[in-house]
């Protein structure tokens, strides 16, 4: 079960884009609670738990949505994207996430729906079917940006993200 979420200020997401064959991995999600996001296709992605590790936070996202071992090998990109238009969603000015973007390397199969409660369909895509997707069928719209990113080649050393805990 997912934890209830405060969107009071900027908080961190991972998510992967997961390119196979010229298509990309898109998770459908369920989340009835949340209309923004309910029946809306998105990449495995998720928050970073407080004190975890966004690369391991990354890696967790993806096994829990779809099934399949994930090593991230690069990072994509950091989006900020801010969601207005979700206001009255979440009875506060909307929402605003920084997305730590990954790339890299899965094995495995994708797993049935049930695996995680939230997700209940996974299925591959080509860029321009992504592309054509409104905000009724895609939960964030940067996923377009990032799918054409990642066929521009870009893929930043996973260096630049560090982690440091204060004990």
């Amino acid at each position: 079960m997912a934890n209830k979420r405060v969107f009071t200020q900027t908080y961190g997401v991972v998510g992967a884009i997961i390119e196979k064959d010229g298509k990309f991995l898109l998770v459908r999600e369920n989340m009835p609670e949340y209309p923004e996001a309910h029946n809306k296709w998105n990449q495995p992605a998720g928050w970073v738990e407080v004190g975890e590790e966004p690369i391991a936070a990354c890696e967790r996202e993806v096994k829990e949505e779809t099934g399949l071992e994930f090593k991230a090998t690069g990072l994509l990109g950091v989006y900020s994207l801010h969601k207005d238009n979700i206001a009255e969603y979440v009875g506060q000015p909307g929402s605003h996430a920084i997305k730590l973007i990954f790339r890299g390397e899965f094995s495995g199969e994708l797993e049935e729906p049930g695996l995680d409660e939230e997700i209940s369909e996974r299925r591959w895509f080509s860029p321009e079917e992504i592309y054509t997707m409104e905000f009724d069928q895609l939960r964030d719209m940067d996923i377009k940006q990032e799918v054409k990113d990642y066929l521009a080649g870009k893929d930043y050393p996973l260096e630049l993200v560090r982690h440091t805990v204060v004990k």
